[in-house]
């Protein structure tokens, strides 16, 4: 898999160069593009004898790739650093690290260097790994063009925390190198091109806008406390990368922080912000699939600030709105609809009721009981219920059972397909 790696001017881009060594490790061919800031922390020269390839600097054939060349003994080797036929040409654009000036120009659309221009040019997914001062890290700015850019479908590896190069300490210190380089083998796109996780290496789900809903919703009760559950988010946020990868346009709304490769992701915290969410984006979805565990009740009122220990306290509480209601009444004639019920007890009993009083298409039913399923775990199983099926689906990966998942949502759609050419 071919992946640009995009270094931009902050002091750990020498950390671009051990980045590098770690892709490679995974088998993957990396070249390396870098503003003209970037080549004030690090030579281009590095990344060329790393790589064995030209490093990009600009959108014209710059007079360092003759020395580079040279220097490595590649003259021979064909070389077109035309800004659109890199962007079709790679797997991944990878951006380690990523100023918070880069991430502005992304997030607006400005294209005035290599990196910038390749990143609207491309199909391709982008993972951006943001580096930078505490201060410009927390900014309003830097946090609107973040949820900007996760919207469009990149997918951000968030920094960690420590001392900074600039003596303070806090947030915005670059990711570990390991993390970055775990994020771009997972991207959906390598997995369908030969990677273990996708069950259909065609674009079946092309032209088809899907709609999902995870995670677990959050009801304040004061400034610092909430109501919520024990949802991760990971099986919606699998069936999101498994459907991207598989061609379709995914929403993923959700209250997860977890990231979803070419996915447009819109987060939310509370039922309501997810009810809204939802019925902004429902008439341009052909299949809608709600995996969240939103909570099911709310405080009536929430407490200014924070509340006191104090001796016994007794909260008022009323339900929050009934999404998966909403969705089935306001859907689009011939829009799917698949929800998803947690159980711990009656499995099936229960799902086969929640699926008659809900009036969705299909439901996927598990028991969350068992520690090693369900709730925060990363395996899975129940069963697939529809009016006319009952079928059991066994323990697997959240991955794999997406995958499992969707072909049968596939099948529903030919099935329905088909009635209506023969009514």
């Amino acid at each position: 898999m071919k992946i640009l790696l995009g270094v931009t001017g902050g002091i750990a881009a020498y950390k671009a160069a051990e980045l590098v060594r770690s892709l490679q490790q995974r088998g993957l061919d990396v070249q390396v593009a870098m503003t003209a800031s970037a080549e004030e922390f690090i030579r281009p020269l590095t990344f060329a004898a790393l790589t064995g390839h030209p490093v990009l600097g600009s959108l014209w054939q710059p007079q360092a790739v003759s020395s580079q060349l040279a220097s490595l003994q590649l003259e021979n080797q064909p070389f077109d650093i035309e800004h659109i036929t890199i962007a079709q040409q790679i797997d991944g654009l990878v951006i380690a690290p990523c100023t918070a000036n880069t991430l502005a120009k992304l997030a607006n659309g400005l294209a005035d260097d290599l990196i910038s221009t390749v990143y609207l040019a491309t199909q391709a997914p982008v993972l951006i790994a943001p580096a930078m001062n505490v201060h410009m890290w927390n900014h309003p700015a830097t946090r609107a063009n973040l949820r900007t850019l996760e919207a469009r479908g990149a997918q951000i590896i968030a920094p960690g925390s420590g001392y900074l190069a600039c003596g303070m300490t806090g947030g915005g210190r670059l990711a570990e190198v390991e993390t970055i380089a775990g994020a771009v083998t997972n991207l959906s796109s390598f997995r369908a091109a030969g990677g273990p996780a996708s069950s259909a290496s065609s674009q079946d789900l092309l032209g088809e806008t899907i709609l999902i809903t995870a995670g677990g919703t959050r009801e304040p009760i004061d400034a610092v406390r909430f109501i919520g559950n024990r949802s991760s988010g990971k099986m919606g946020h699998a069936l999101a990368e498994e459907a991207a990868s598989r061609g379709a346009t995914v929403i993923l709304i959700t209250a997860s922080p977890l990231p979803a490769a070419g996915c447009q992701i819109i987060r939310v915290s509370t039922t309501e912000e997810m009810l809204k969410a939802v019925l902004e984006a429902l008439a341009r979805a052909t299949v809608i699939i709600k995996t969240a565990a939103v909570a099911d009740f709310r405080p009536v009122a929430k407490a200014p600030g924070k509340l006191r220990r104090g001796g016994n306290l007794t909260l008022e509480l009323e339900p929050t709105p009934d999404i998966l209601a909403e969705i089935v009444s306001r859907r689009t004639p011939g829009t799917l609809v698949v929800g998803f019920a947690a159980e711990t007890a009656n499995v099936l009993a229960n799902g086969q009721k929640k699926l008659h009083r809900k009036g969705v298409d299909a439901l996927f039913v598990n028991d969350v009981s068992s520690a090693d399923v369900g709730f925060d775990a990363d395996q899975n199983e129940g069963y697939w219920l529809t009016e006319s099926e009952t079928t059991r689906l066994p323990q697997a990966s959240k991955r794999k059972l997406a995958g499992v998942i969707l072909d049968r949502i596939l099948a529903l759609k030919s099935a329905a397909r088909h009635s209506a050419v023969v009514a």
